[in-house]
């Protein structure tokens, strides 16, 4: 039976969501605060540069292609991929880094040459995570968080002390060399936490990393969004920018309209792809699912401080991706997670699309992208920004080798705050909620309000997790709960 449905947001999830309930039949309308579509994966054009502004890592291309398989489509009907070779650069010095090849062999070429016997171990390490990745990835994470017993199975069984265990002490009983142990340890902060409170099957991001390799799409992450949104377009669903929701509105504890721009709009469901935390404050206090203790409780992946740079040159000594790891790795998780601060020495990841992608930027310039991850909820001031902005380039022209800070013809920043007013971010997050083993599957906030009939989440507060691949994920998840609720009336 057709149904009216509104959803909020137009992030990965809400998109994913929209195909799977058009293609069901129903009347789907996508609200967006903001005046383009995307949510963290939007794009900035400033001056010759596009910039994507959130995501900037193709990681586990077959979920990508899971999901347009789903509408009897390809990614190619939409983008073309590139491989990277290499795939990224970890730098510890100057002229001292570790280039991380597009292929398992070079790979364990390369961590054999580092530690004597590590090609091996390495080669029976990714075997696990191939194990890990195809029961995971290709199993439990299309499952709603419903049940603990979804996570039952023979497969997991047989694996069960992995999830009692963790990331960092499995990585560290087979290697000893701390730059491939660091190495092996990067993925999983994708994952919202530090390795040594992931739980050891997570790794299954290993071979993501190093099994399924890196891929950039032509002209950016960006060409996901459109083409998620081409689908949502073809399969009837309808989108609305600009349109900020200031409530919804419950009758007889069924969501039944929501407030756009002072605007009441009729639904027969809502679904929210914003953030969970900012969506239940929509609600009237008796509506809520879930009290701000229990939010405070959680553990929340970083928030970050970007800077999007324009150079009037082209950049040397660099790759697609770079991570400059010549300051203290657990120092700097510390002050992430354990005692929240500004760290006294970042780490930063930096990007440069327009090495792959030539539109990303005019004629013989650079675009350039750097990422420090923060703690979540910390002070965010102009000044902090630019003084952490000076300690970086500052380390970035001496590793690399080159001046490049009087080559900058376009800079802008967004952390913390603009977290908050961009995407209603809960203490500015920027990845969601950490996937730890008192946060996996059920134990995550639930797709299906608890107290409201008729409101769904999705996206990286709940099922499965943070990422790009598991918001697809996710919008499939809850479109399925749907169509079963209405299958059920």
């Amino acid at each position: 039976m057709k149904k009216k449905i509104t959803i909020i947001g137009s992030g990965f999830s809400a998109l994913a969501a929209s195909c799977y309930l058009a293609k069901s039949g129903h009347e789907v309308t996508i609200f967006e605060k903001n005046d383009t579509i995307g949510g963290r994966a939007r794009q900035l054009k400033r001056e010759g540069f596009t910039f994507d502004m959130g995501p900037s890592w193709y990681w586990m291309p077959d979920v990508f292609e899971r999901f347009f398989a789903d509408f009897d489509k390809k990614t190619t009907d939409y983008y073309e991929l590139i491989k990277l070779s290499p795939a990224y650069r970890v730098y510890y010095g100057i002229d001292d880094f570790i280039a991380i090849a597009d292929n398992l062999p070079d790979i364990i070429f390369a961590f054999e040459a580092i530690e004597r016997g590590s090609g091996k171990i390495l080669n029976e390490f990714m075997a696990e995570a191939k194990s890990n990745y195809d029961i995971a990835i290709k199993d439990l994470v299309y499952r709603p968080g419903v049940s603990p017993l979804e996570l039952v199975t023979k497969e997991t069984a047989l694996k069960v002390g992995q999830f009692f265990s963790n990331i960092s002490k499995e990585v560290r009983k087979k290697f000893k060399n701390e730059r491939l142990i660091q190495i092996l340890e990067f993925p999983v902060l994708f994952l919202g936490a530090k390795p040594s409170e992931t739980p050891s099957f997570y790794s299954f991001m290993n071979y993501a990393d190093f099994g399924l390799g890196t891929w950039h799409p032509k002209t950016g992450m960006f060409d996901v969004v459109r083409a998620m949104e081409s689908l949502a377009r073809e399969l009837g669903v309808t989108f609305h920018t600009n349109s900020n929701i200031e409530k919804i509105i419950v009758d007889n504890k069924t969501a039944k309209a929501i407030v756009v721009n002072g605007e009441t709009i009729a639904s027969d469901l809502i679904l929210s792809g914003a953030d969970y935390h900012h969506t239940e404050t929509l609600l009237d206090q008796e509506h809520r699912a879930y009290s701000e203790k229990y939010w405070d409780s959680r553990v929340f992946a970083p928030s970050s401080l970007l800077f999007y740079v324009g150079f009037n040159k082209k950049i040397e000594n660099i790759s697609h991706h770079a991570l400059f790891f010549d300051v203290d790795f657990y120092q700097h998780a510390k002050d992430i997670y354990d005692e929240p601060q500004w760290p006294k020495k970042p780490l930063f990841y930096a990007n440069f699309p327009s090495l792959t992608d030539t539109t990303a930027a005019p004629e013989g310039m650079e675009t350039g992208f750097f990422l420090v991850p923060l703690a979540p909820g910390i002070t965010d001031t102009e000044e902090l920004r630019e003084e952490y902005f000076n300690i970086i380039m500052d380390r970035f022209e001496t590793l690399t080798k080159q001046s490049v800070k009087n080559n900058i013809i376009f800079k802008q920043s967004f952390c913390k705050n603009d977290f908050v007013s961009e995407y209603n971010s809960y203490k500015g997050n920027a990845y969601g909620m950490a996937n730890t083993l008192l946060q996996t599957a059920f134990l995550r906030p639930k797709l299906k309000s608890k107290k409201v009939k008729n409101l769904y989440f999705t996206g990286q507060l709940t099922v499965p997790g943070p990422g790009v691949p598991p918001a697809l994920i996710s919008g499939k998840l809850v479109s399925e709960l749907i169509n079963k609720q209405f299958l059920e009336q």
